[in-house]
């Protein structure tokens, strides 16, 4: 970080990158103050937090733009990139580095290649990532015929305008990411009871494949699972119920008090209606998301193949040890591949998916001396 020559403002290279349906800053970590507090003050001034519009900063006024990336070469035998996810909120005047995004993870090897931290390879590049985050590790590809970066390309996420290159996630081990396990209450299905005001109870699949959610179904809350995310953000006694009920799932899912973070999430399950597994509304955790997050949607997906989840018995699945799970959600689907273990049909060997990304801005951001 170094003084503007022309203003009283700090200048921090950086690259503003589209990762998946997320967007953010990336930052070499040696950019960046080595103190955590230093750093979380430039990340809330660079995005311009707090504040609503984030009228100050690069933010996008919404969770899902209100996000960083901060990347180094690792030091880990047999990993190449370490990548450390910043989740900010537009309001809030904190930086949550608990949980994952794999979002974002989509453009950590095409924002290392072009900072010159990896040399790409002829045809393709594969990378691992660890996300120090939760210590996840996962292999990333990205095209780069004639050693050289592609972002154009026809692949087609749902929730971005458009096509470009494909860039494929192989998650290596993601189960209890953030929570003490896969299950992290020990059973696939909970009986939950929410107390206060409007007592309620309700059966809930409390798990973590990459994220921590809490699975519910639609009709359990009065819905369908088809509303439009601005019904279900216009109904505030939905909302009201989803957060006392996360509140208590909390403390059960080993994540103690939970009010102030933004996990575990919350997701509205129903039968699918346009082709695919299953049909979902997430929250995240405050508002519903316009589509569903890359480790919520593998999440989901193995929600949908443990027996006796609520997710497995709405869900419409081929069966077999490889499946292709279809996460329906406001904007498309999300396809997820599953490889589960033939000696234990409860567990994933394997999470494969497909997203896209591309810079859209180089250069410095400029913030306040620290």
């Amino acid at each position: 970080m170094a003084s503007s020559p022309t203003s009283d403002l700090c200048a921090v290279p950086c690259i503003l990158m589209r990762g998946g349906t997320s967007r953010g800053p990336f930052f070499l970590e040696s950019d960046l103050p080595a103190d955590a507090a230093a750093r979380d003050r430039l990340l809330l001034a660079a995005l311009g937090s707090p504040d609503r519009r984030q009228i100050d900063g690069l933010g996008g006024a919404h969770p899902l733009t209100s996000k960083a990336g901060i990347v180094r070469a690792s030091s880990t035998p047999g990993v190449d990139l370490d990548f450390l996810f910043a989740q900010l909120q537009p309001e809030g005047d904190t930086v949550d580095l608990t949980p994952n995004c794999g979002n974002m993870l989509a453009a950590v090897l095409p924002f290392a290649l072009e900072r010159g931290l990896l040399a790409p390879g002829e045809g393709t590049t594969t990378a691992r990532i660890l996300t120090l985050n939760t210590g996840m590790q996962c292999d990333v590809t990205v095209p780069t015929p004639g050693r050289r970066l592609q972002y154009l390309g026809d692949a087609r996420i749902d929730g971005v305008p458009g096509t470009a290159a494909p860039i494929t996630i192989d998650f290596l081990d993601t189960a209890g990411s953030v929570c003490p396990a896969l299950l992290p209450s020990g059973r696939v299905r909970d009986d939950v009871r929410v107390d206060g005001p409007a007592p309620f109870s309700v059966q809930a699949t409390l798990i973590d494949n990459g994220m921590p959610m809490v699975i519910v179904r639609a009709a359990d809350f009065g819905v369908n699972g088809s509303e439009s995310v601005a019904q279900l953000n216009g109904d505030a006694q939905l909302r009201a119920r989803l957060e006392a009920l996360r509140l208590v799932c909390g403390p059960l899912m080993g994540l103690g008090e939970v009010a102030s973070k933004s996990y575990p999430k919350m997701c509205l399950v129903a039968a699918p209606s346009a082709g695919g597994s299953i049909a979902t509304r997430c929250f995240i955790p405050h508002v519903c998301h316009e589509a569903i997050g890359v480790l919520a949607a593998v999440t989901v997906a193995t929600a949908c193949v443990l027996e006796g989840a609520v997710a497995q018995e709405i869900a419409v699945l081929p069966g077999g040890l490889r499946q292709t799970v279809s996460v329906e959600h406001p904007s498309g689907e999300f396809s997820v591949e599953l490889e589960l273990d033939a000696h234990d049909r409860q567990r994933v060997l394997r999470a494969a998916l497909l997203r896209t990304a591309r810079p859209i801005m180089r250069g410095e951001v400029l913030v306040p001396g620290q």
